[in-house]
């Protein structure tokens, strides 16, 4: 069974996150092809994001480190509050808040 990589979200205000669950990521469940996925892993942001960094794996480097078990719901506020989504994939269970602005 192969794993699915999600492509990088970028949101309307250039904000930027990977987003990624399957079996080998900090997710619930951790299990690759689940039907949705509650928490899941956010890697390497392009900037600092407060609402995220309860989960932030080493604070010292905000961008440069993974986000272990963030909640669905965390994602969706994160990306209405940085415009909506642009382009790039959730996985599945996550609403896909697209931006008003269209796509890139």
């Amino acid at each position: 069974m192969s794993i699915k990589i999600n492509r990088e979200v970028v949101c309307q205000d250039g904000f930027r996150m990977s987003v990624q669950a399957n079996g080998g990521t900090y997710c619930t469940p951790r299990t690759t092809d689940a039907p949705a996925y509650t928490a899941v892993e956010v890697g390497y942001p392009n900037r600092e994001e407060p609402l995220l960094m309860d989960w932030c794996e080493d604070s010292n480097w905000p961008m440069d480190t993974v986000y272990a078990y963030v909640p669905a719901s965390v994602i969706a506020t994160v990306c209405a509050k940085h415009g909506g989504i642009v382009s790039g994939e959730l996985p599945p269970g996550i609403p896909y808040l697209k931006s008003k602005e269209g796509a890139e």
